[in-house]
């Protein structure tokens, strides 16, 4: 029995894995949803569609940079498990405003008005609960797990994220609204249950919860109306001087820092892809929202597959060695993506095609080979450097280490999706971004190869501890 199969049989680690699962597939469920019912159903300009698919990611993406740092100070404060239970039980709250929203755009009640403002709302409140959940899902590892099973339940953790993402995006694509509707309240429950399996996980240190600019100013703001009026924007201050303070500590340990940017880039790629794919079948390939789909599937099917490849070609050492060629090869294939897209000819009725008729266009296995070749080798340069960050850090340490990283990844993907927004409304077609997403891998691979030199830098020292 591998070191893989014998932690699927563990309670240490396989609650933690299903939670994360049902996290991610609902997250993706839903997300997935709505922009694929507002871009086929609601929309009918290519302009508007890119735009509401670089909104919604935007907002998706904004609350890790809000609140990652507080979430980090809390999973080292207080036990790990607890707050998961806690963000799942809100979870079961956004999903059941979320199935209203959807429900409303549905059946046609206030769409504009209403409907679509509560679920990009929504967006927003998924993406809060999952980063204050994502601090702990790799931080709790080395809690739980051996040194030698951490890489491996690195792996995991990752393939079942991709695999859930994979199992949302296809439902998302195949199933009516309606059913959608009912799932993600129900995917909402049964994770919440699952989760309290999870085995404590207490604070490692004594370490307590800090806020520079609140407690100064509730201290000094006696007046309760001026204390409530001053509240929120002193709090959400707070979170940007903490989250400053957070991404400065992890520079002192080059390995780590070099991790957390380069994982940025790639995950700034990711997003800038996942705004593309849905206008682009629909215009471009003119393909039904079945395809838009699929491109997300192979997508995930190929980070699954390039974590589960890392982790037999390393054998389960933590190094960033293979980290350049793999990015390298992901910018090979983007382009190769970009020429095909830019090769293919609509079919002559100028219908959107279904999947089993799209599949069959000469170009379409082709392309969705490409695709998959992206993100294999996307898999294959990310997962290793999940793991740089919980095995060179302290472990009281390590669940703010990882909020550092959220923080960096999100604001290189707000970044990215802020590029995306502008290059849509400069009437840049979504074809062309592609070329965008592929130039970043050349600096994708520079920070690699930064990161595996300071990782020989390092080999001395650890060799003599």
């Amino acid at each position: 029995m591998t070191t893989s199969t014998r932690l699927l049989t563990r309670k240490r680690f396989m609650p933690l894995m299903v939670t994360q699962f049902f996290n991610a597939f609902n997250d993706n469920l839903y997300k997935t949803a709505l922009v694929l019912f507002v871009v086929y159903s609601v929309y009918s300009d290519e302009k508007q569609e890119a735009f509401f698919s670089g909104v919604a990611s935007l907002l998706f993406i904004t609350p890790f940079v809000l609140f990652s740092a507080l979430a980090g100070q809390l999973a080292d404060t207080r036990d790990k498990a607890a707050i998961i239970r806690i963000v799942k039980l809100c979870e079961i709250g956004w999903a059941s405003l979320g199935a209203a929203g959807l429900y409303m755009a549905w059946q046609g009640i206030a769409v504009h008005t209403v409907a679509i403002p509560m679920l990009l709302a929504v967006v927003f409140l998924a993406a809060v609960q999952s980063a204050f959940l994502g601090p702990i899902k790799y931080a709790i590892l080395p809690q739980h797990l051996k040194k030698d099973e951490v890489l491996p339940g690195t792996g995991l953790v990752e393939a079942g994220t991709y695999i859930a993402i994979l199992t949302g995006t296809i439902l998302a694509g195949f199933i009516d609204i309606e059913y959608a509707i009912i799932l993600v309240v129900i995917t909402s429950i049964v994770g919440y249950l699952v989760c309290r399996w999870v085995p404590d996980a207490p604070p490692q240190g004594n370490h307590e919860l800090h806020f520079p600019l609140l407690e100064p100013y509730a201290e000094k703001t006696r007046n309760p109306v001026l204390r409530w009026i001053g509240y929120a924007p002193v709090a959400l201050a707070d979170q940007v001087v903490m989250s400053w303070r957070l991404v400065k500590k992890t520079r002192d340990i080059r390995e780590i820092w070099f991790a957390i940017i380069a994982i940025s880039f790639f995950w700034t790629i990711g997003a800038v892809l996942f705004i593309q794919f849905p206008p682009l079948a629909k215009n471009q390939l003119l393909a039904t929202p079945e395809v838009a789909s699929l491109f997300l599937v192979i997508f995930s099917i190929g980070i699954a597959i390039g974590s589960m490849v890392i982790n037999t070609l390393l054998k389960g050492e933590v190094s960033a060695r293979y980290a350049p060629t793999c990015v390298v090869l992901m910018g090979i294939f983007l382009m190769g993506f970009y020429f095909v897209c830019r090769a293919w000819v609509p079919n002559e009725a100028g219908e959107l095609l279904p999947i089993e008729q799209w599949i069959l266009e000469p170009l379409a296995i082709p392309l969705s080979l490409i695709l998959l070749g992206i993100s294999t080798a996307g898999g294959m340069f990310v997962v290793p450097l999940y793991a740089f960050l919980t095995t060179r850090c302290a472990p009281d340490a390590a669940s703010r280490t990882i909020a550092a990283n959220n923080i960096v990844n999100s604001l290189a993907m707000v970044t990215g999706s802020i590029v995306a927004l502008g290059m849509t409304a400069l009437g840049i077609p979504v074809a062309e971004q592609l070329m965008f997403a592929a130039l970043m891998t050349a600096i994708a691979a520079w920070l690699g190869k930064k990161l595996h030199n300071a990782e020989i830098e390092a080999a001395p020292a650890k060799a003599a501890l």
